[in-house]
């Protein structure tokens, strides 16, 4: 993952932490200073709710016997399997926590990283404490729940100022019958909790417990009388939910709030830059550029620039007279950030790939979420030595968590995809995973003879 300027960060919070001071005392400042509106107008909610920026942001609501009577009834009750996992197995060695709360923004559950979870005591991010913006002000859970949407906050984005060491990303979770909100999912932690992936894979979680409960209010009404969410008792079944969830389902949604920049690579051979300020498509040359630049964030010099874009390293004077090309094109479009800065060539502002993103998925075991978002090879008409190797890379690592990881319904759905139409690696592991009295073993095992048969 391409990590932040420090030094751009530190003056990022320092605006945050002038504009929240100057805000708090009743001058709106924010947006001169740089301030989301999303950010903006919660502060202003929790000026409106009369929150103090210095106190402890969760009131406890609920007592220990009150939250464990409580959340045993709750609705979201029935998707701890699914929550657990797809996030909460993945974030002890992460250094994250995870708290599921309800839609009044009272944390239910909280799991994951344990001496995080000691210090998150310290500002009252405890189970039965209550998160919402009229209590806590801004914060993912509680403005995730008031705007219905997911959101990222991030360090002095936060109203209490207690809170801004931390960073969190949060999704809210509807009935899947009359789509009211029934609660949320929070991810907190350090500056990674907020990282461009992990609203993606939030949002991907939430679908898969919707489709959970889904599954749940199906079988209450084929055995018995229509019943509330809250009183549905059918036996657990994790994977019913990730199977009715489409992995056209599993991108940003419309109402995602623009992230970190971002260029396309996979699939397509002229990438697509990606900014707040709207979209930019690239030259392949120009492509390979932006992407090895990104792929080696520490930078490169130029002669191995030129080796791994040109097939030789004396072709120097050809790289230079491109990065002028590739200055323009980026000048013009209002992307002067993203000029390759010398000695070495390296991006000065944050730049992912979509590459990375897929890589960040498969990492924390949410293969389906990273199958989802892998559109294809990396520039896949690109012959520059740099981009094959980073697209071999990044095939072999999804090709070997697919074979050693990988679900059969996941497996199934790489198999059936170009890059592993013909491979019996893939084909006879896929077999193996089915289940014995599985209907797909058919087709399975006559594509596998074919396969071999082709091969001989």
């Amino acid at each position: 993952m391409v990590q932040p300027n420090a030094a751009a960060g530190s003056r990022h919070r320092d605006v945050l932490e002038t504009a929240a001071a100057t805000l708090t005392r009743g001058i709106d400042t924010a947006r001169a200073a740089g301030i989301r509106p999303l950010v903006h107008e919660s502060w202003m909610r929790a000026i409106d709710s009369a929150v103090d920026p210095d106190s402890l942001p969760g009131a406890i609501d609920l007592t220990e016997s009150d939250v464990r009577e409580y959340r045993a009834s709750h609705p979201l009750a029935l998707a701890l399997p699914v929550i657990h996992r797809l996030l909460i197995r993945h974030t002890f060695d992460a250094g994250l926590i995870i708290a599921i709360g309800d839609q009044e923004g009272r944390l239910l559950w909280i799991d994951g990283d344990r001496d995080l979870r000691r210090r998150a005591e310290q500002m009252a991010f405890v189970e039965g404490a209550n998160w919402s913006e009229r209590v806590a002000g801004t914060s993912a859970p509680g403005t995730a729940l008031a705007v219905d949407r997911g959101v990222q906050i991030r360090g002095a984005e936060h109203y209490a100022r207690i809170v801004h060491p931390w960073s969190c990303t949060a999704v809210p979770v509807h009935d899947p019958a009359s789509r009211r909100i029934i609660g949320v999912i929070d991810i907190t932690g350090g500056e990674s909790a907020a990282d461009p992936t992990t609203l993606p894979l939030l949002e991907a979680t939430v679908a898969a417990v919707e489709a959970e409960l889904h599954v749940r209010r199906l079988d209450q009404l084929a055995t018995s009388p229509p019943v509330t969410t809250g009183d549905m008792t059918a036996p657990i079944r994790g994977e019913a939910a990730a199977a009715l969830t489409p992995i056209t389902s599993l991108g940003l949604s419309a109402h995602t709030e623009a992230q970190a920049p971002v260029l396309h690579i996979l699939g397509r051979d002229r990438g697509l830059l990606v900014t707040a300020r709207g979209e930019l498509e690239l030259s392949m040359r120009h492509t390979e550029l932006l992407a090895l630049l990104a792929w080696y964030p520490d930078g490169i010099s130029a002669e191995r620039l030129a080796a791994l874009t040109y097939e030789r390293d004396d072709a120097v004077g050809t790289l230079r007279a491109e990065l002028v090309r590739l200055k323009r094109v980026l000048t013009d479009a209002g992307c002067a950030e993203f000029v390759p800065v010398g000695r070495p060539y390296r991006l000065s502002t944050r730049l992912d790939l979509d590459a990375h993103r897929v890589l960040a998925f498969l990492d924390r075991g949410a293969h389906r979420v990273a199958l989802g978002h892998y559109a294809g090879r990396v520039v896949p008409g690109s012959a520059a030595p740099g981009v094959v190797a980073i697209r071999d890379d990044v095939s072999a690592l999804i090709r070997d968590a697919m074979l050693s990881d990988a679900a059969p319904d996941v497996l199934d759905d790489y198999a059936r995809g170009d890059e592993a139409a013909l491979d019996a690696d893939v084909w006879r592991t896929l077999l193996q995973a089915l289940p014995t009295d599985s209907p797909r073993r058919t087709a399975v095992v006559t594509r596998l003879e074919r396969i071999e048969r082709d091969l001989s």
